[in-house]
C-alpha cells in the first residue's frame, strides 16, 4: 500500500531525528522529515504506544563515578542460552543482554559498584549459573563511541548537524579523560526522572523534583555539557533497514589500541565500541544492512585495523535489554 510505505518512511525519519537529538523540538524534527508538526507528534505518539520508540535519559556511570561497566561473555549448556539471557536481563544491575550465535552464547553488560566487585560476579554473581559452562568478564576502560552517538544515515548530514548542534564529536571523546564528576541529590533526582521519560517537559520534571523549571533547565544543560547525562532513543536497528547486528571481540597490540579504536569507531556501522581489560581489549557492537556485507566488513574493515592480533564475531540473535530498558523481543519472550 503506497500510504503505508509513506508512513513507514516518515516513522523512520522521525526516529532518526530523535536519535540525533532525543529532546529536539517537534517543530525542528518536522522541518527535517518533511511533515507538519502535528503529524510528527501524532506518529511519534503511535510509535511510543506500540513500544517501537522510547527516549530516555542515561547517566554515564564512569563519568559520574557511579559504577564500573563490565561486559560478560558467556558460553551456555545446549538449549539454555535464552533462559540465561532472560535471567541476565531481569537483573537490575544489567543494562544490556542478548543471545548470541558463534563462539559465545550470551552477552551482558553489568554496572558494578567498583572493580572489586568483578571477582564476586565471577564467583557467584551470574544468574542461572548451572547453565553456564564458561564466563569471561571485560571491564570497560574507555568508550570510543556509543549508541548515543550513532547516526542511522536516514537524514542528510545537514539535518544531523542542525539537530545535534555545536560539537558533534562522539560524546565520550569529549569527556573520557576528565576527572569524574560529583552529582548532588538534585542532579540524581533529575537523572532519575529523565531516565523514565527523556522528553518529559521541564515543567513536569520541576514538579517531580521540587524545584523551579528554570533550575531544572540550567541543571540539565550542565549535566549534558559535563558529560554526565545524554539522551538515548531506543529503537531497533531493523527499523532503518539494518538486518544484521553482531558483536566484535578484538585483540589489538596495546600501542595501536587507540588508533584501531578511532578507526573502527568512525565506520558508519559501529554503534558501540570500547577498550576493555581481558584477552579481547576492543569490544564493539556493529550493524549492517545485509548478512552478505559481513564478509567484506570482516576482511576490509576489521582486517585493516592496525595492530590486530585476533578477531571474533558473534551474531546477536535476540537482544532482550538495551540501556536498562526491556526490548520488544523481551516482551515477546514473556508473552
Amino acid at each position: 500500500m503506497p500510504n503505508e510505505g509513506k508512513t513507514a518512511d516518515l516513522d523512520r525519519r522521525i526516529v532518526a531525528a530523535l536519535q540525533l537529538n532525543g529532546r529536539a523540538s517537534w517543530g525542528a524534527i518536522a522541518r527535517h522529515v518533511g511533515a507538519s508538526e502535528s503529524t510528527v507528534l501524532r506518529r511519534a505518539e503511535k510509535l511510543t504506544e506500540s513500544g517501537r520508540l522510547r527516549v530516555i535519559g542515561v547517566v554515564d556511570v564512569l563519568r559520574c563515578g557511579l559504577g564500573v561497566p563490565v561486559i560478560a561473555r558467556l558460553k551456555c549448556r545446549p538449549g539454555t542460552a535464552a533462559t540465561v539471557a532472560e535471567a541476565l536481563a531481569a537483573r537490575p544491575d544489567v543494562r544490556y543482554a542478548s543471545v548470541l550465535a558463534g563462539s559465545a552464547d550470551c552477552s551482558a553488560e553489568f554496572v558494578l559498584p567498583s572493580y572489586a566487585d568483578i571477582a564476586g560476579l565471577q564467583e557467584n554473581g551470574f544468574p542461572a549459573a548451572e547453565a553456564i559452562r564458561d564466563a569471561e568478564t571485560f571491564a570497560v576502560m574507555r568508550t570510543f563511541t556509543s549508541n548515543h552517538d550513532w547516526d542511522s544515515g536516514e537524514l542528510s548530514p545537514g539535518a544531523a548537524e542542525d539537530l545535534r548542534g555545536g560539537d558533534v564529536r562522539p560524546f565520550e571523546e569529549q569527556h573520557w579523560e576528565r576527572p569524574p564528576e560529583q552529582l548532588d541529590e538534585l542532579d540524581l533526582a533529575l537523572c532519575a526522572a529523565l531516565g523514565e521519560d527523556g522528553r518529559l517537559p521541564f515543567k513536569e520534571v520541576s514538579k517531580l523534583v521540587g524545584t523551579s523549571e528554570s533550575t531544572v533547565a540550567r541543571r540539565v544543560d550542565s549535566l549534558v555539557k559535563r558529560g554526565c547525562l545524554r539522551f538515548r532513543t531506543l529503537a531497533e536497528p531493523a527499523m532503518f533497514g539494518y538486518a544484521l547486528e553482531f558483536m566484535l571481540w578484538l585483540s589489538v597490540v596495546p600501542g595501536e589500541l587507540d588508533r584501531a579504536g578511532q578507526q573502527l569507531a568512525a565506520h558508519p556501522g559501529t554503534k558501540y565500541l570500547s577498550a576493555t581489560t581481558g584477552r579481547f581489549n576492543l569490544v564493539g557492537q556493529i550493524v549492517l544492512r545485509h548478512y552478505a556485507e559481513l564478509y567484506r566488513h570482516t576482511t576490509d574493515v576489521v582486517g585493516a585495523l592496525p595492530g590486530l592480533r585476533e578477531a571474533d564475531v558473534t551474531l546477536q540473535v535476540s537482544t532482550l535489554k538495551r540501556a536498562w530498558a526491556p526490548t520488544r523481543a523481551a516482551s515477546l519472550e514473556d508473552a
